[in-house]
């Protein structure tokens, strides 16, 4: 999500309900005095998103790492990512320690006594037309007390990855 573009809108709004208020001045418009309300109201709304977009989402880029999408979260320590059929095994550990990045935070609890966040990758593959199997290959676990952990545990899945190796035409 790129927050720079609300952030233009916004600020193109704040600056056209401005423009409104003084004109409203000029002319004694009977509406002038809520024009400033809603100036007042835009220009907190347009500092709100600038301080949003200052660091509220930084998140490192894993070098290697693809494109997935989030298809399981408890909200508390576990998670489930999906990732394409063709990722090699080296991109399933970059992604695997870019989710546990992206999806760290400490409002998140253990909700069976265990301190550790799981992420599993998971695929899908089709053995045979109207069949459709879930290949999960990895996991990756990370404490959830703190937010600097360089610790991030992957386990990939040797013969997951290979029936994926041999589910890819050649």
């Amino acid at each position: 999500m790129d927050v720079t573009i609300y952030l233009r809108w916004s600020a193109y709004a704040t600056i056209a309900s401005f423009i409104f208020m003084v004109l409203a001045f000029i002319f004694r418009w009977g509406f002038r005095f809520r024009l400033v309300g809603v100036t007042s109201f835009m220009t907190v709304l347009t500092v709100g998103i600038f301080g949003l977009g200052l660091g509220m989402f930084d998140r490192p880029a894993v070098e290697g790492s693809v494109r997935f999408n989030r298809v399981y979260d408890n909200g508390a320590n576990q998670l489930v990512i999906s990732v394409p059929v063709t990722i090699s095994p080296t991109e399933v550990e970059a992604t695997l320690k870019q989710a546990a990045n992206n999806y760290f935070s400490l409002g998140r609890i253990s909700t069976d006594g265990n301190e550790q966040m799981v992420i599993r990758a998971r695929t899908l593959v089709h053995p045979q037309p109207g069949l459709t199997k879930p290949l999960y290959l990895g996991s990756a676990y990370r404490t959830l007390g703190t937010k600097e952990n360089d610790q991030i545990e992957i386990k990939l899945d040797r013969k997951a990855l290979q029936e994926l190796a041999r589910s890819q035409p050649a």
